[in-house]
């Protein structure tokens, strides 16, 4: 059974052609059998031709047929062909019209749904009553007339609510469509952000501890021979802190992978605001100096928020070590207000050149600063950075309780 309906819906006009034939040949044999009641049996057969054609071709070319339909109904009147079998074609011109048509071509076809019956009853009146030459009483005629009309006006409000409900099916095709792209445009969005994000930690992760490591090999270098437990100390620190590193990068390259099977716990959590002081207390072993308060009421903060502050912290404290000079200090100072967290963190260094903190800076100069605004602009806050008055740097943010909308 499928296949068959595969078949037809592959192959419209063979099946047409089909029913075209059958048509004809029903025609033909009433034809045969006198069925004809007025007119002769060759004009009938030429109109019963004409209308199987209008059958077999209704759907390749809908509105050509629907006229071919008109005029084999004009050709009856004018040879005085009396309905018969074949005018059933005029049925399904007027659905497929209404259905597939063009506009005009099923307004065409409603016209005549409407108008058929009347002129056939005009042309041939005795034609109900079988050759009564009493005829119909006006009532019977009107009787008649709309009886007649019925299955025209139907023919053509199938095809017409067919056609609404393509329509919508294709409406609903077309806004699925429309947000399966919509879908697809968020998802690359999403993959965007979270590629920004990654960047951003890994950025923050190696920056932060590569330097770390870099000041403390320069120092075990420089006292390797005159102080080696202070070189010991110092390699030490360099191993803690490239394990840190990679336990890092192994918590951010693991949302990368897709299929795997992580445990629980695997990577190390995000960093928060508790961990500054941790932050600051590896920084103090490197060899910054650095004065670090909590102001107000510590509390917990949203996850965002607390990535952020830790982050920012960080990256400040790196370009003090890259940028400051060998003398240079810090100071960093969290303040817990009502509505939000506000940082503070100065340095006395040389200050970090012009293009760092204008118009972005380029690839390692900068990226740190532009790192902290998409951040801090993330979660809703602001951020304010650029040399002291009395010489270092200085980086203020203000960071809202409240997400960003």
């Amino acid at each position: 059974m499928q296949r068959l309906y595969d078949f037809i819906r592959r192959h419209p006009t063979a099946v047409d052609t089909l029913w075209a034939v059958f048509l004809l040949g029903i025609s033909g044999m009433s034809l045969v059998s006198g069925g004809v009641g007025h007119g002769s049996t060759p004009a009938a057969l030429l109109i019963a031709i004409g209308l199987s054609v209008v059958v077999a071709l209704r759907r390749r070319a809908p509105e050509k047929m629907v006229v071919l339909a008109a005029m084999m109904g004009l050709a009856q009147l004018a040879l005085n062909v009396s309905p018969n079998v074949s005018d059933f074609a005029m049925l399904v011109a007027i659905y497929t019209a209404a259905a597939v048509g063009e506009r005009w071509a099923s307004r065409f076809a409603l016209v005549g749904s409407l108008l058929a019956a009347v002129i056939a009853m005009v042309r041939w009146p005795d034609y109900s009553d079988n050759g009564d030459s009493n005829g119909m009483s006006p009532g019977q005629t009107v009787f008649f007339v709309v009886v007649m009309t019925v299955p025209f006006i139907l023919a053509w409000v199938l095809g017409d609510s067919m056609r609404t409900r393509r329509a919508y099916f294709a409406q609903l095709e077309e806004r699925a469509a429309r947000l399966e792209k919509e879908r697809e445009a968020q998802a690359k969005v999403a993959v965007a952000a979270e590629r920004a994000r990654i960047a951003r930690e890994l950025h923050d992760v190696v920056a932060h501890n590569v330097s770390v490591m870099v000041v403390q090999a320069d120092g075990a270098a420089y006292v390797m021979e005159s102080a080696p437990d202070q070189a010991k100390i110092a390699l030490e620190t360099i191993s803690m802190t490239g394990r840190q590193a990679l336990a890092e990068m192994r918590r951010l390259l693991g949302v990368l992978r897709t299929g795997e099977h992580r445990e629980a716990g695997e990577y190390v959590p995000q960093p928060d605001v508790e961990q500054i002081e941790e932050l600051v207390e590896q920084v103090r072993t490197a060899g910054l100096t650095v004065d670090f308060k909590i102001e107000g009421t510590p509390r917990p903060l949203p996850s965002g928020v607390e990535l952020t502050a830790y982050r920012i912290v960080q990256e400040a404290l790196t370009n003090t070590r890259k940028h400051g000079g060998p003398e240079a200090g810090a100071s960093v100072r969290l303040v817990y207000f009502d509505d939000g967290l506000g940082l503070l963190v100065e340095d006395d260094g040389r200050g970090a050149a012009h293009e760092m903190y204008e118009d972005g800076g380029a690839d390692g100069q900068g990226h740190g600063l532009i790192g902290m605004r998409e951040r801090v602009g993330m979660v809703g806050g602001t951020l304010d950075a650029g040399p002291r008055p009395g010489g270092g740097f200085r980086i203020s943010a203000l960071l809202p309780l409240k997400p960003a909308h």
